[in-house]
């Protein structure tokens, strides 16, 4: 067994926990290995969609402004590799068995043993101190303020790109209760930005900013919207002014340019908190970001893209999406979700673009079953399908796409990104 395998077998064993929420493990490992996190600067983000491409697009941003700059990010897309990225690019094997084999007897010898997650938020920072990274990036798993992620003590900034209904047992039922979570990353003193609706700012967020004397910055909507008017979207990229700055954004969805917006406006404030973000590397970061599985086209003729909308917001945004790339075409949808999200409404949301539905059951314990899905869709009169096997979904539904000449969108949860990529290089 080499020491990779070595690592990912741990993992495995870590991931037999389950997950649970609460500090008290991560605090006591961290404590363990010496408080890594406390050794750089931190921005940390939550939010319920964005998060990635937002990350994505500010890590290159602060790279290309000079700084060596850390990142950490769930799930997992590509490999567990893929979670922890050193100047946009993912650590190596040999870097991600040294972590986890160094840490994993620490983590053994504790009698309440940290959750997967937990070691590889641990892992993180420790990767970050190791690095010497001048600063990091790190976005919360789920919610805010019980999340593995929260045990930052004073981040250089906070950022919370939005709130919306997802995680529901986990985090409440209201968008008011979902933010309560999410304003736990807030600290004390330090700024925390707001990338949702600026006249929507939920209660939580406003309280928790005022308790703890922390800035609480919004957006200008009115100057987004005269901003992004007039933006061309292509399956090529996306182009838009702001500003007086035209961006060529490599990043499809038409929900990217408003995420582009939210670094803007981190960056004005990271300026006051002293770094130095030239403006060529603001337009240089963003139209050189690099993220996978949002609006992805992964093939063409037929087209095949990925987009890992699983939320109700995150249809909805695919939905318009696909309306906006493909005009009037029908299209071939796979889609695979997590049990605990709404999807009795996807149908409704995404019904008249649909020729064909193949719904799947992704490989995770909390996937919802592709019957179930399937079901789901045929209710509202959508011919619809359902796969165990991802790999015979991909391919039935990649051969009508073909057959029909119509794009295959695959939507839903990233945990399937690997799988689904893996089965269309098949096909």
């Amino acid at each position: 067994m080499t020491e990779y395998e070595k690592a990912l077998d741990y993992m495995k064993k870590t991931a037999e926990r389950g997950s649970k929420l609460g500090l008290s493990r991560i605090k006591e490992l961290l404590s363990l290995i010496g408080n890594p996190q406390d050794k750089i600067k931190i921005i940390h983000v939550s939010g319920t969609n964005g998060k990635g491409s937002f990350c994505a697009m500010l890590c290159s941003v602060l790279k290309n402004s000079g700084y060596k700059t850390g990142s950490f990010s769930s799930p997992a897309i590509t490999k567990v590799n893929d979670s922890f990225r050193i100047n946009c690019d993912e650590i190596s094997d040999k870097n991600f068995a040294s972590l986890i084999n160094d840490i994993a007897p620490i983590c053994e010898s504790m009698d309440d043993k940290p959750t997967e997650f937990e070691v590889l938020t641990a892992a993180a920072f420790e990767l970050f101190s190791r690095e010497k990274c001048d600063i990091a990036v790190v976005e919360c798993g789920m919610g805010g303020d019980l999340d593995s992620t929260n045990i930052i003590g004073s981040p250089l900034l906070s950022v919370i790109t939005n709130v919306r209904k997802d995680h529901c047992g986990f985090l409440g039922n209201t968008i008011e209760e979902i933010a309560m979570h999410k304003a736990g990353i807030i600290k004390h003193g330090r700024p925390v930005f707001f990338g949702g609706d600026s006249d929507n700012v939920p209660q939580a967020i406003i309280s928790a900013a005022k308790e703890k004397s922390a800035p609480l910055y919004t957006k200008d909507r009115s100057e987004i919207k005269c901003s992004l008017t007039e933006s061309v979207f292509s399956l090529s990229g996306t182009s838009f002014n702001y500003k007086g700055m035209k961006i060529d954004l490599p990043l499809l969805g038409t929900y990217q340019p408003e995420n582009a917006v939210n670094v803007f406006n981190c960056v004005e404030i990271l300026r006051d908190e002293g770094l130095e973000i030239p403006y060529n590397a603001v337009k240089s970061g963003i139209e050189n970001s690099k993220w996978h599985g949002r609006f992805e086209v992964l093939r063409k003729n037929p087209t095949v893209v990925f987009d890992g909308s699983h939320n109700p917001d995150g249809i909805k945004y695919a939905a318009e999406s696909i309306e906006l790339y493909f005009k009037n075409s029908k299209i071939t949808l796979l889609i695979g979700v997590m049990a605990d999200k709404e999807y009795e409404l996807y149908a409704d949301m995404l019904g008249g673009l649909i020729d064909r539905c193949f719904a799947v059951s992704p490989d995770n314990p909390r996937s919802l079953a592709s019957e179930i899905l399937a079901e789901s869709f045929a209710r509202k009169g959508i011919d619809s399908s359902a796969f165990d096997n991802l790999e015979n979904g991909v391919k039935a539904a990649y051969d009508h796409a073909k057959n029909k000449d119509i794009p295959l969108i695959a939507l839903g949860s990233l945990y399937m990104y690997r799988e689904f990529v893996e089965a269309l290089e098949k096909c």
